[in-house]
């Protein structure tokens, strides 16, 4: 056996290649280039005890610097309970498989029949997935679900306010699916609904998705917006933060008919960009277009509630090529942590982690616009992130926090940087951001 790790002995390997007409592994990999293949030996070190390789780690760990983060676009540092990692760590939800048997699978039906009930009264939309890879596959797979309900019609519009990894995302998804993308540009920090009106008068528009909040934290007015869209007869998509959506105004109230987003503000560590949660909510009549597990409530033969996979075509399965996206595997791992974070929550505590954010991001804002060296460069509601103008060195001055510890703000361009303030954030440690920046 040439490595004790793999399972394959000489003669496997010596038949597999004779199957294939190769004489030896080299040929099988004759088509890479040979200046781009590693000849050198792996820097592995030898085996450990296990106290060394305790030691080994936490040094490893120690190399890290944990910092005081006020960043955000569209990764926010929330405070996770303890009591989440202790239950997803037991080894039934770790090691769970998509729950296919509902005999055997009762309790993993069940968190995800209550995950979709939490998310859907977020949303104010009648149904919800179990569940998307993140925030931007989400809004991805919505626009999927507009263009296959719309009737021949394959162009759908994104707002320039969208955050710019999701629009990135829509763009690759479309493009190797025939979906033709449009982008609407903003105006003062906001979508420009003139454009997006003049657009929708072309009759081609399967859709629209629009931010709430946009990427520069905005809050947008989009009243009468569904109304356009829809006699467009196009479908409107909102890609929406779902912690803020225990403060602001629904997607359902706005008209939407579906909306997406990222659950990583639902207490999710930043853990260096994942593994986070993609939610989709939609109104009924979208329901059969949406992709991901759908879980409903029964009743077995004794008249016992009991709960199995709904509402979902064979092809979902074994037809690939005539299914929606087959989002399988583990993917509710994620969405068991959603549930687990607003039951612990409630309705009460997810709106005291908003008015927290909400009152630090406006402390900062204040003091930073009091300060004379920042000013502002929109002047529209925000919760927990904003946008201010400066003529400071912020590349700087963002190096010198992180010698004091601490994540500045985002550099949009030159003169533009993006703050965002979390229920973590405490009024020491603003104070302690705006003193640093301000040093001479």
């Amino acid at each position: 056996m040439t490595n004790k790790y793999l399972p394959h002995t000489e003669d496997d390997i010596r038949e597999m290649l004779q199957t294939i007409g190769i004489g030896n592994i080299d040929e099988l990999y004759a088509d890479v280039p040979q200046e781009v293949v590693f000849k050198e030996e792996y820097d592995i070190p030898s085996e450990m005890s296990e106290i060394e390789l305790r030691r080994h780690f936490k040094n490893l760990a120690q190399q890290n610097k944990p910092l005081t983060i006020f960043a955000g676009s569209g990764a926010y540092d929330h405070y996770s309970p303890s009591t989440i990692a202790h239950l997803l760590a037991r080894s039934e939800f770790y090691t769970a498989y998509t729950p296919y048997q509902p005999e055997i699978s009762q309790g993993t039906l069940q968190y995800i029949f209550e995950y979709q009930s939490m998310i859907s009264e977020l949303t104010g939309m009648e149904a919800t997935n179990a569940s998307i890879y993140d925030g931007a596959t989400s809004a991805a797979e919505a626009m999927f679900m507009m263009v296959n309900s719309a009737k021949k019609k394959n162009r759908v519009l994104l707002s320039s306010t969208l955050l710019d990894s999701v629009v990135k995302v829509i763009k690759t998804y479309a493009k190797f699916h025939g979906v033709k993308v449009g982008v609407i540009g903003e105006k003062d920090g906001v979508t420009d609904l003139d454009a997006l009106y003049k657009e929708l008068e072309e009759g081609d528009v399967a859709g629209v998705i629009l931010p709430q909040p946009n990427k520069y934290g905005i809050i947008e007015n989009l009243e009468g917006v569904a109304e356009n869209v829809h006699s467009a007869k196009g479908f409107m998509t909102l890609y929406c933060d779902p912690s803020a959506l225990a403060v602001l105004r629904t997607p359902a109230e706005w008209g939407a008919d579906i909306a997406c987003g990222d659950g990583q503000t639902l207490g999710m560590p930043l853990s260096f960009g994942g593994p986070y949660l993609g939610f989709i909510s939609c109104s009924n009549s979208m329901l059969r277009k949406m992709p991901g597990r759908v879980v409903g409530a029964t009743k077995d033969a004794d008249g016992k509630r009991g709960y199995v996979l709904t509402l979902q075509a064979r092809e979902q399965h074994i037809r690939r090529q005539k299914a929606t996206s087959n989002i399988c595997s583990n993917q509710s791992l994620m969405a068991l942590f959603a549930t687990v974070y607003l039951s612990l929550m409630g309705k009460q505590g997810l709106k005291e982690v908003n008015e927290l954010a909400c009152d630090g991001a406006h402390y900062l804002y204040d003091k930073l616009i009091a300060s004379g060296k920042f000013e502002k460069a929109y002047d529209k509601p925000f919760l927990k992130e904003f946008v201010v103008k400066t003529n400071l060195d912020m590349k700087k001055i963002n190096e010198r926090l992180i010698e004091n510890g601490i994540m500045g703000g985002i550099i949009l361009d030159d003169n533009r940087v993006e703050f965002a303030v979390t229920e973590k954030r405490t009024k020491e440690e603003i104070d302690t951001l705006v003193e640093i920046m301000l040093e001479d």
